[in-house]
Order: structure tokens, then sequence, then C-alpha cells
């Protein structure tokens, strides 16, 4: 064993000491920790490989001298940029766990490890927090949401083919592929981009009048009528990326009576309203779906890299026969048993599972309903603050835990960018610009277990002051 590697191991306890010590200290300093920094420029000399191996613990050294003190609050109370979660306590025991153990989630079946199963129980549980019934999905863990649409909407593709007797994992994509859509993400946008159905075979549906960003049913019934009973896919939005507007999904399902089509749910953290009484009757109809995204590293509050796809139980076939491995015969033959790791779009993978399943049996439906509705009840309250306000106002409804805002006596996006780079400057609080219906403003999401209405006042009059400057 190399010199150094050995006294690392021997040393492995001081190492892992210092690291809690560490993580620890930054946890319970996030409050206070700027939400940005200034980037430095890149010192390519100063990252030169060595020859002789310095050690963890002179490396855990040199990193606190170039890069700790540059990372940002992205998982603390007032980083409201994208949509962005923290990481609760178990959480982080079960990220930590997972790189302990250093599984590679593999199969349900047969001999080797048990992660597969975790990664199914964990599925389960996910499926009993959103009140979907787990004897009807599948599902597995990915990066995010973008790789759960990736994986969906790749399903969704080799249906497609089925229905005009086509294999597509085998032949490519040979015929266009119809699919419609009001508002889809760009990660959406993105997967089909990269399945070769290619974005451009988006055929837009109408919306709602304004404000309003929901998909009009009378629109999209037109748009089906109009494909002759050719198949296609629905792109719908379980809580759009503004302001959180949820298509009438239980409409659209009963549009399955008359046309075919695949229902995809891109419920990235609009999701997360099912774990709410008060806000659970948005997704109605989602239980029908062919196949829904989630994303867990936001309103979940686990670590990034982490995401579900669901796909109902009579599709799994679809699944496997999309990535299956037939030059690979020591995985096994993937049409002749259900194996979990043809069921994934990735061979090799960490236990993503983990961190969901420690946060999932720590805190339960009860813990998850508190931080879902008290992330909506900040976001509602500051939406009041800003309505009040003698210097912002509103540009969107704030449906979920989104607002849109913007400066009340001028949009101009260049004095929008200035109060954004201003209110950004102070390292207090962290949000995005965005443009709704043409107008420029500022987009916040509160999804963070950490936030309290003292954080949502302190961004408040920090908000008043910079926007009575400009």
């Amino acid at each position: 064993m190399h010199p150094q590697l050995n006294k690392d191991l021997k040393g492995l306890s001081d190492i892992l000491s210092k690291i809690k010590e560490q993580s620890t200290k930054y946890i319970e300093q996030i409050g206070s920790r700027p939400t940005t920094i200034d980037k430095p420029s890149l010192d390519f000399e100063a990252n030169k490989l060595p020859a002789q191996g310095q050690g963890a613990d002179r490396a855990l050294a040199i990193f606190n001298q170039r890069y700790e003190h540059l990372m940002v609050s992205s998982s603390g109370p007032r980083y409201w940029g994208y949509v962005t979660g923290g990481t609760t306590p178990a959480a982080i025991a079960g990220d930590w766990l997972s790189s302990v153990y250093d599984q590679n989630t593999q199969s349900t079946e047969g001999q080797g490890d048990i992660s597969a199963i975790i990664e199914r129980d964990t599925i389960a549980m996910m499926c009993q927090l959103f009140h979907l019934p787990q004897d009807i999905f599948l599902g597995g863990f990915v990066t995010g949401a973008t790789m759960s649409s990736f994986t969906c909407l790749g399903v969704a593709r080799q249906w497609h083919g089925r229905q005009i007797d086509q294999d597509i994992a085998k032949a490519g994509v040979t015929d266009k592929i119809n699919v419609l859509s009001a508002t889809p993400h760009s990660s959406a946008v993105k997967a089909l981009s990269m399945l070769g159905i290619g974005s451009a075979n988006i055929i837009k549906v109408a919306t709602l009048p304004s404000p309003r960003e929901a998909i009009d049913i009378v629109d999209l019934e037109a748009k089906l009528q109009s494909l002759d009973g050719a198949p296609a896919i629905i792109i719908a939005s379980g809580g759009t990326v503004n302001t959180v507007d949820f298509d009438d999904l239980k409409a659209i399902v009963a549009l399955k009576e008359k046309y075919n089509f695949w229902l995809h749910v891109d419920a990235a953290f609009g999701g997360f309203a099912a774990c709410s009484d008060r806000y659970r009757h948005l997704l109605a109809g989602w239980e029908s779906a062919d196949s829904i995204t989630v994303d867990c590293h936001k309103w979940l509050n686990v670590p990034y890299d982490s995401a579900i796809f669901l796909v109902r139980h009579e599709h799994n076939l679809h699944q496997v026969e999309t990535y299956q491995n037939s030059n690979a015969p020591y995985l096994g033959d993937p049409l002749e048993q259900f194996n979990y790791l043809n069921f994934l779009p990735e061979n090799s993978r960490r236990m993503r599972a983990l961190p969901a399943w420690f946060s999932l049996q720590a805190y339960g439906t009860e813990g998850y309903a508190e931080i879902v509705d008290r992330c909506i009840d900040l976001a509602q309250y500051l939406g009041q603050l800003i309505d009040d306000s003698k210097y912002l106002m509103q540009i969107a409804p704030a449906h979920l835990n989104n607002l849109c805002f913007s400066l009340r006596d001028t949009q101009e996006p260049d004095d929008v960018r200035r109060f954004l780079h201003q209110l950004n400057a102070t390292g207090q609080v962290f949000m995005t610009p965005t443009v709704f219906h043409g107008v420029a403003g500022i987009r916040c999401s509160l999804v963070n277990w950490m936030t309290t209405k003292e954080d949502v006042d302190l961004v408040f009059d920090l908000m008043e002051e910079v926007a009575a400057g400009i």
C-alpha cells in the first residue's frame, strides 16, 4: 500500500473528526455566511497536481486556504434563487453513510448488495408521502429533474414506438414524435433534445388567460384532434417554474378516454404540495399519470444529486427495453428477469436513496407537511409585504411558494437588474431575475427547512432599503 494511503487509513478517525467539526461549524454559522461572493480568477499555477501525495489532512488545509471561505450558504435559510432546498440533519447523516458504504445500486434479486432494496423501499415511502398508490408506480433515484424527465420521456418514447409497431430502443427515432405542452421547463426540453425526439417537435398548447400559466384544456383537445388518432406525449405542469401554476390534471386524464397519449407530469417541486392538506387538491389526477418527475434536492431538503422518477408498473417493460445491456452478459438478460439495474439510465451510481430514506424516517409525513406549509405561508406573508410596499409590487400571482415581483415605479430591465445586483451584493439573500408576460422582475422560491419569519422580515427590510435608492 502507498505509504500516504496507509497513513490516512490509520488516521481516518482523526480526519473524520476534523470534517465533522468543520461541517458542524458551517451549519451553525450558515445564517451569517454570505449568500453570494465575487468569484476570483482561476489561478492554474496554484492547482498543479502534486507528484507526492500530501495526505487527507494536508488536502483539507489546502482546501480551507483556497476555497472554504468562498463557499456560499446555498443550503441556508435565505438562499431563494432557483428552487434550492437545504439538507436536513438526517439527510446529512444518510449522505455521509452513503459515501462510507459506497454501494453500487444493482439488483433487487439474487445475490449482491441490498442498496436496490433500500431504494425501492424509499420510493414506496415517497409515494406514501405524496399520497400516491405505491402499487401503481415503480421508480428510482437519478441526479435531478433533468435526468428524471429524460428517463420518463425515454420510456414514453418507447411506448410511442410500440403504438406504431416500432422498437425505437433498437431502431432509433425514425418518425416524428408529437409532444404537446403549454409551459414545459427547460430541463424537459433538454431531455427531448437528448432523446432524439427534438425540441422542435413540441406542439405549443395555449395557456389560460393571463396571468395564468396553466394549460388551456380546450386548445389541448383541439391539438389532439388535429393529430387524427396519432399517439402523442403530453408534458403537464405540476407547478410551473415562475408562479407554480398547476395544469388541470383531472381534465387532462379525462381526455384519455378519447385520445391515445402518454401523460408525463413534471412536478419537480410542485409535487410536494401533496404533503399539505390545504394544497393537495392542486395535484388531483396525477395518480393517473404514466410518469412523474419529482426533485428531491428541492423541497425534500436532501443534498444535491437527488431526484426520483415514477412510471406506472405496466410500463416497466418499455423501460427495460430502452436500457437493456445486450452486450454485457455479466449483467444478466434484462428481459428474462426484472433487473433493477436495467430500470435506471445509469449502470454505476452511488446509493442516492439513503439520504432521502434517513430524512423520511426521521421526520415523516407530519414533518414534511410542516416544512411545506411553513414555506408557503412565508411566501404568502412576503407577498403581502410586497403588496403593501411603497417601492415594490408583485407581477404574478403567488399560487404556492414562489414570488415574482418588480419595482413599483419602473420595470425597466436595467433598473431591475441594478436592484437585484445590489440586493444580492448584501450577501444576506440570493434571488434570480425573471420575466413574466414581458415584464422584467425578480423571482424567489422558499423551500428551505430552516427559513423563518425572521428571515423574511430581514430580507424585506433589505429589499425596501435597496429599492428606495433606485
